[in-house]
């Protein structure tokens, strides 16, 4: 494996394949071109005509990398040329809420709760007319692959999940934490708030270069590798799937019926038993539970990792070489 690794030069994936972009494809508030990329696909699935990036060979091990918040598919820039040569089909989309991807309709309900976007998800495997795929995320990312991979395994070769089980529900969201680990949720009470939600909507390029900082504190990103994912939060719909998803997270707001029955499977804490590696950066200052806590929820073929050097919260953009080793090994 560091054999096949080792043979790939960096500099050929990323900077030579960007490529222009109408505006009509990516709305007036996103870049005309994706450094790292090829030109951004888009596909009607579910709800949204999604955004995404796709690498490799169309016959491949399909590979869904899904980033979370407050990130994009750039997370992910370092992952995809490695995944593609070793002969995946890899597909980096969008989330609703994020760069190119928009709903259908102006009446959808602007719905950040974890059941909506695990559909979207597999809505977009339906589109891709894809049977099953290794998934592979953080952040939200990670729950939604975790979702997937609990109550639709059979459509997922493949788990790799920065910080584990993320999968929960509103009642236990209600509960209160040790003051400690209330602390480190300080923006979620903050987006509780009318005032949080209008200083989302003013200073979001502030208040997500303050989340990168404090949820990788020994990363040392520069402002141009910042300034290419804060792109994808202009999307119209950014700042209402945000509040709603951190709102709904502790019931402050109401989800979509259309998602209960879902609610209700995912409120069982439900097992994931398809091979899954899961990943934890030693320097992960946001939010996260301890390997322990959820190794009995995977029982299926499971190795947890954690990746030291003082990797934070964004493993596959800290670590990408890591991750797309965990990716290639279970899949």
């Amino acid at each position: 494996m560091e054999a096949k690794l080792g043979q790939l030069d960096r500099r050929e994936f990323l900077g030579v394949a960007a490529a222009t972009l109408t505006a009509s494809q990516l709305g007036a508030a996103t870049s005309a071109t994706v450094p790292a990329f090829g030109a951004i696909k888009q596909i009607d699935g579910g709800l949204l005509n999604i955004g995404y990036v796709e690498a490799g060979p169309v016959q491949g091990i399909p590979t869904l990398l899904l980033h979370g918040w407050p990130y994009d598919i750039h997370a992910f820039e370092e992952v995809v040329p490695i995944l593609a040569a070793a002969g995946h089909r890899v597909i980096v989309p969008y989330l609703r809420g994020y760069g190119s991807t928009r709903f259908l309709s102006a009446d959808t309900v602007r719905n950040g709760q974890p059941a909506a976007l695990a559909m979207d998800a597999v809505a977009l495997l339906d589109a891709l007319k894809i049977d099953r795929a290794v998934l592979a995320g953080f952040d939200w990312g990670a729950r939604t692959a975790d979702i997937v991979s609990a109550l639709w395994p059979e459509r997922v070769r493949a788990l790799v999940s920065v910080s584990g089980y993320l999968i929960g529900n509103q009642q236990a969201g209600k509960q209160p934490l040790p003051p400690e680990a209330e602390y480190q949720w300080w923006y979620q009470f903050y987006f509780a708030t009318e005032r949080g939600k209008l200083g989302y909507e003013k200073n979001r390029i502030e208040f997500n270069k303050l989340i990168w900082r404090l949820a990788s504190p020994q990363w040392k990103f520069d402002d141009a590798t910042f300034a290419r994912s804060a792109l994808s939060f202009d999307n119209p719909d950014h700042v209402a799937v945000v509040i709603h998803n951190y709102r709904w997270r502790i019931g402050l707001a109401k989800g979509d019926a259309r998602y209960d029955d879902i609610e209700e499977r995912l409120a069982a804490g439900p097992t994931i038993s398809v091979p899954t590696i899961t990943m934890e950066g030693d320097a992960n200052g946001a939010p996260h539970p301890q390997p322990a806590a959820y190794r009995a929820k995977f029982t299926g073929n499971y190795e947890h990792r954690t990746i030291g050097g003082g990797i934070g919260h964004n493993l596959p953009q800290e670590a990408p070489r890591e991750f797309a080793e965990a990716v290639l090994q279970v899949a």
